[in-house]
């Protein structure tokens, strides 16, 4: 049984009145078109023995840091804010200085960008991009990274090149688990878990499943390969709330996140839902 205190690395909210979420499209995402705030989420980490969350960037726009940092900084459950700015600014470092000036700033641990979303799967070694990554690192923050398979290869030469900064793959670097296939997925984790400066989500797998019939047993395969590359000590429980709820609910994600990690010892159960995320977000 996982001891209490769990922290959650991984969630977001939104207000639609204060901006449109324009990737919530289509009939299978209705679930999600409507507001999600930190009262809803209280509400179910309390009945999962949740005790701190991470809230994470969901667009990519200069105004939705500082009220993320705002909202975290009026909360008792949000421990920690990933926020967004742009790395390709020459400003950074003047940024992030800036950013944390600002109510909550205290609460800023790290930085994402929807690297997904770019058509160069080389983006993360531009120029630019590599200045920005540093300023990331200088600040004292670590950096998330949302990719897609093919552009692992990319985040793991970054790595290499920026070993001062830590890089935390966000939902496993969303492997196609409804597919069922592992290859190339699992070997290109495997070269970016041999870089020390790298550490892994274990979220976002109910969604890269079938939504309507996964199983925690079908989720095993991916995790015992991230448990085996990463080690307990690198890996960290996420939710990714409100979105995870396409799929299942915050209680059943938790539920099967315990259920592929029952090999572990209690300490390792430790690192993976508190210790882990603790140390790298230093919450």
């Amino acid at each position: 049984m996982t001891p209490p205190g769990v922290i959650d690395a991984h969630h977001h909210i939104w207000d639609l009145s204060v901006r449109d979420q324009d990737w919530i499209t289509g009939p299978a995402m209705a679930p999600l078109r409507r507001n999600f705030t930190l009262a809803d989420l209280d509400a179910e980490t309390r009945a999962a023995g949740v005790s701190a969350t991470v809230l994470v960037q969901t667009i990519g726009v200069p105004e939705e840091t500082p009220e993320f940092l705002a909202a975290a900084d009026g909360s008792a459950l949000v421990g920690g804010v990933v926020g967004w700015t742009d790395l390709t600014a020459p400003g950074v470092a003047d940024t992030l200085a800036a950013l944390r000036e600002l109510p909550g700033g205290d609460r800023l641990v790290g930085i994402r960008h929807q690297v997904q979303g770019e058509p160069d799967p080389e983006w993360l070694l531009r120029p630019d991009v590599r200045r920005g990554l540093a300023a990331v690192a200088a600040a004292g923050l670590v950096y998330d990274l949302v990719i897609l398979e093919h552009q692992l290869p990319a985040a793991t030469k970054a790595a290499e090149l920026l070993p001062g900064l830590t890089f935390v793959l966000d939902h496993l670097g969303k492997p196609p688990i409804a597919g069922g296939a592992t290859e190339p997925w699992a070997g290109l984790v495997r070269e970016l878990a041999a870089r020390p400066n790298t550490v892994c989500k274990l979220s976002g797998m109910v969604t890269e499943a079938a939504w309507d019939s996964w199983t925690a047993e079908g989720l095993r395969p991916y995790a015992d390969t991230v448990l085996d590359a990463f080690g307990p000590e690198r890996l960290m429980f996420g939710s990714d709330w409100p979105v995870c709820r396409l799929a299942a609910t915050y209680g059943e994600v938790l539920d099967a996140a315990r259920t592929v990690t029952d090999g572990l010892s209690e300490n390792e159960r430790d690192a993976v839902f508190r210790d882990t995320a603790r140390r790298v977000y230093a919450l």
